[in-house]
């Protein structure tokens, strides 16, 4: 069974590629499928594609909604959708997309340090799994594919 899984969230950081590296390490049946990442093309499709605005506002808002396009349709699609809140910026559009996905009834699973668990208590409480560290979302992916447990931790 091949996995599709959407990576949503913050973009300053390679926890994607993490991900991605470590579940093509393990053999994982993964399709892995992601935002825009590219943060000066996130923000400028709109304008690039649609046309210049003057006010900010409408320039945002242009890309926001193109952006939006393929986000609903990825999340749309993912069996799993992975949500990471880092540390520099807050996040609102993962929280936006972690709430679609909860509201689709996808299987969620939040990604983020310590430090965040009181301010996203109620996004965490419509996950699955919350995890601190990529590896262990590998892990879960793994879990799910094969109903294996790590190594470590497997009782034989």
């Amino acid at each position: 069974m091949t996995l599709q899984v959407y990576l949503s969230g913050e973009i300053h950081t390679n926890w994607r590629d993490v991900i991605v590296q470590k579940a093509e390490e393990t053999g994982l049946d993964v399709v892995f499928q992601a935002p825009v990442t590219n943060h000066a093309a996130s923000d400028d499709c709109g304008v690039a594609i649609l046309g210049a605005e003057p006010d900010k506002f409408w320039h945002d808002h242009k890309g926001a909604k193109l952006n939006a396009i393929r986000t609903r349709g990825l999340i749309e699609k993912a069996d799993v959708v992975v949500v990471c809140f880092g540390e520099k910026y807050k996040q609102w559009n993962a929280a936006f997309d972690a709430g679609y996905a909860a509201a689709l009834g996808k299987s969620l699973v939040i990604l983020h340090g310590a430090d965040h668990q009181h301010a996203l208590k109620e996004v965490d409480a419509a996950a699955l799994a919350v995890a601190e560290t990529p590896e262990q979302i590998v892990e879960i992916l793994r879990y799910v594919l094969t109903g294996k447990l790590p190594a470590a931790r497997s009782q034989a």
